[in-house]
């Protein structure tokens, strides 16, 4: 049973509901549909599913892009209603043509959806009822070419019987002798050349039927590579001979001592450490790129000027520059090629398939009924369409200043604890370090928690960045209880008056269930007000992967109703991947948590924020 119809426009303003219904929701299925399908550019999807306590909702939409008005049919998860799609479809053609903008009431529209309705579920019936009538029809149709095969086969065999007891004086009713030297009783007719081919495929030159040579089959693997007449030339070295490499010597110099980096040490084995205070300059999380906003500018008039007096020199889209005559709404058919380049451009930015075409079905759903504005092509509208849904994922939707919410923490006297996770390699402590060095520029007192228990040298590693950075560190060996180690580097900060809590964690893969549950426990225990996924920005398809695996084990190994999910991306190595910028775009579109960090580099000032403009437009360069 269909639970609720509504047709709103894309303001937000809702113009008609179905009285008739007037089933109240359980939860809040359109405001999520909304927030976490619509303006996330997954509206090509082609359903949604709503869990709320006591209910589980599927819910459909159409778009009238030419009207602005969207359409959404909201149903019981258990029930497969197979009238829906039809439906919306008779409900968005009878609305759009009584549609006024300055109407807000539209109750002459319920006698209409009464007719439609039971229009459309008349159809699902009758299409319901053609199926089950075909389906007997197909059995009998097996059933009569089954029977009348095996009446062939009796009357062929009787035939063979029949002449396998016949007179001597016909020669083809004896048994035959096989190649293999076994005789048969029945009588069969064997084409002798078809067998002599099938056997001796090389002899038979002169037959008309196709010969196989079964020694080629031995030849070839299942590869398709050949094996014989292969020979090692690696075979004939004495394994006996151990090849050593030899040290160059470039003069007759005596060689240099050993490098030795390791703390030097007294007599009685304590370490002298002399502490060098890093102090590298201003953080790049405090410079605003205004040199490169300027240089996207330049570059563009570039572009169009050169453009302009060289028409051979032709980019991506110009094979899709193609202007509809005649055609007054865009179709799909049209938005195809251009969609189908825009998703191989996104591709080879580095962005995963996955997210890609579900982006290029999201501009499809935005734009298809859409009027074509005069002398526009199909190509630049996509393109427009494409930025605005590129800039409207990687804005954040929520204030990512820790700044402010670190003062506002220090107003409650309690620490601003993060927790920074993610696989192995990425960089979580070393990046650590670089926020430890913004937030110390700006007066606000540091503390590290070194809950990486698992890896050997990791409390080593976040020592010596402590000791470069001059902030007291929180440690308590290996093999620890990391949500133990978290919880009194907690409380140990609340003594001191430290202000920010950074705590590291060891990298695991998104599939090393154990770890994953020491995480969560971690994070559920501690409770932390920011919760930092560090991944690198080399990752393509992986990036899909490990971000909705981390986010589906936090929440299933979660022992709290409401589990903590990944509230923010610091994404490392972006210096290294060129325009190659994809990684950013799937993290975001996978998980809705904003960049809130970027590394760039091998020193403490190389972290800055995430250029979202520069990056869209590197994106559809």
């Amino acid at each position: 049973m269909l639970e609720q119809l509504l047709i709103f426009t894309r303001g937000g303003l809702i113009l008609w509901t179905c009285k008739e219904l007037g089933n109240a929701l359980k939860g809040s299925p359109i405001d999520t549909l909304i927030r976490s399908c619509l303006l996330e550019e997954r509206s090509g999807a082609a359903s949604y599913n709503y869990d709320a306590p006591g209910a589980s909702y599927t819910l459909k939409w159409t778009f009238h892009n030419e009207l602005g008005l969207v359409f959404v049919a909201v149903y019981q998860r258990i029930l497969h209603l197979l009238y829906v799609d039809d439906l919306l479809a008779l409900v968005r053609r009878e609305f759009s043509e009584i549609y006024d903008p300055k109407r807000t009431v539209y109750n002459d529209f319920d006698e209409i959806f009464r007719q439609l309705r039971m229009e459309a579920e008349a159809r699902a019936e009758e299409l319901k009822k053609s199926k089950q009538m075909v389906k007997p029809v197909n059995n009998s149709k097996k059933q009569g070419q089954a029977q009348k095969a095996g009446f062939d086969k009796g009357n062929k065999n009787r035939e063979g019987s029949s002449a396998a007891g016949g007179g001597d004086d016909n020669d083809e009713g004896k048994g035959r002798k096989l190649e293999n030297g076994n005789s048969n009783g029945n009588n069969f007719e064997i084409d002798e050349p078809r067998m002599t081919a099938a056997v001796n495929g090389k002899e038979n030159t002169s037959s008309n039927f196709s010969a196989f040579d079964v020694s080629k089959l031995q030849k070839r693997t299942k590869g398709g590579k050949k094996t014989d007449t292969v020979v090692n030339k690696g075979s004939k070295v004495d394994p006996k001979k151990k090849v050593t490499k030899k040290n160059r010597v470039w003069d007759d110099a005596p060689p240099e001592t050993k490098l030795d980096f390791t703390d030097p040490v007294d007599g009685n084995g304590n370490e002298k450490i002399e502490v060098v205070p890093a102090s590298q300059g201003e953080s790049m999380m405090d410079v605003e790129e205004i040199i490169s906003s300027d240089s996207e500018g330049e570059e563009d008039d570039n572009v169009q000027k050169d453009s302009k007096p060289e028409a051979t020199k032709k980019g991506w889209f110009s094979s899709m520059f193609q202007s509809i005559a005649g055609k007054a709404n865009l179709e799909k058919g049209d938005l195809e090629p251009a969609l189908k380049a825009l998703k191989d451009r996104l591709m080879t930015k580095n962005v995963a398939e996955e997210i890609a075409e579900k982006l290029c079905e999201s501009v499809a759903a935005s734009l298809e009924g859409k009027k074509l504005a005069s002398f526009t092509r199909v190509s630049s509208t996509v393109q427009a369409a494409m930025e605005e849904a590129l800039v409207r994922i990687l804005t954040p939707r929520r204030s990512i200043d820790i700044l402010r919410d670190v003062h506002a923490a220090k107003e409650q006297r309690k620490p601003y604890v993060v927790v920074f996770v993610g696989v192995n390699g990425v960089g979580k402590s070393t990046n650590l370090a670089k926020v430890a060095y913004w937030l110390l520029q700006h007066n606000v007192r540091v503390m590290m928690a070194a809950c990486d228990t698992f890896r050997s040298g990791a409390v080593e590693q976040l020592r010596t960045h402590a000791r470069r950075l001059q902030i007291p560190i929180f440690e308590k060996g290996y093999e620890k209880d990391p949500a133990i180690v978290a919880k009194e580097a907690i409380q140990e900060a609340t003594r001191n008056g430290s202000d920010v809590v950074l705590v590291d964690t060891a990298g695991r893969m998104q599939d090393n269930e154990p770890l994953m549950r020491a995480l969560s426990k971690l994070i559920y225990l501690n409770n932390p007000d920011l919760v930092l996924f560090v991944g690198e920005a080399l990752v393509g398809n992986d990036a899909v992967d490990q971000l909705s695996k981390f986010n589906q084990k936090l929440a299933d190994l979660s022992t709290s109703s409401t589990p903590r999910l990944i509230d923010g991306i610091l994404l490392t190595k972006f210096d290294t991947i060129d325009d190659k910028v994809g990684a950013a775009l799937s993290m975001v579109y996978i998980s809705g948590a904003p960049v809130m960090f970027v590394g760039c580099g091998q020193s403490y000032t190389d972290l800055k924020k995430l250029n979202v403009k520069s990056i869209v437009k590197t994106l559809l360069k």
